[in-house]
This record gives C-alpha cells, structure tokens and sequence, in this order.
C-alpha cells in the first residue's frame, strides 16, 4: 500500500491510496499527531522519556509542501516550521482510524 497521489486542498491533506481508498487529514491534526522527536520525546534503554512536547493543539498551521521519503513515509513541511516527522505509510492510515 503507497499513496498514488496526494493533494493539499483547503486545509485538508488528501491521499488516495493505491489501495483505492481516499483519506482526508486536517493539516492541524496531522501536524499534532506528528511522530517526531521534537513532538513524542525519546526514550532510553530503560524506557525514560526525554524531551517532547506537551503542545497538542496547533491551530491555524498549513502544510506548505511535502516530499516521500524512499518507498515507506511522507515529510511535511508545516507553516510553522516543523517538517522533522517521517510520517509512514501505516501510521497515516491508522490516523484515518475512528477515535476509540
């Protein structure tokens, strides 16, 4: 599974899957689920959490452009200057999941 194509329209980020499937991520939300260190923190070898942020909240940011990085994740570049988070295939599908 590979986007075929991706759009940024409006303040959504659309991705039709190769799949067929069609998925539409507002550009916020896809900045606050970002996986980057910056974001998520690191852990250690023993499970200890350093750094992160606890900003969930990001209104008002865009995408400004994005890039595929090799033949598993997409790069955003965020109006606010965020653009480290390698967001991969299975982690934008799962942000399409129903909140439990």
């Amino acid at each position: 599974m590979s986007p075929n194509r991706i759009e940024l329209i409006g303040n959504e980020v659309a991705i039709l899957w190769s799949d067929g499937h069609e998925q539409f991520i507002v550009m916020e939300k896809l900045r606050a689920a970002s996986p980057s260190a910056e974001n998520t923190g690191e852990r250690d070898l023993l499970g200890r959490q350093y750094g992160g942020s606890t900003q969930k909240n990001f209104p008002s940011v865009t995408v400004r452009d994005w890039r595929m990085i090799g033949g598993y994740a997409i790069q955003f570049d965020f109006s606010d200057g965020h653009n480290t988070g390698l967001y991969t295939f299975d982690y934008l599908r799962m942000l399409d999941a129903p909140a439990s």
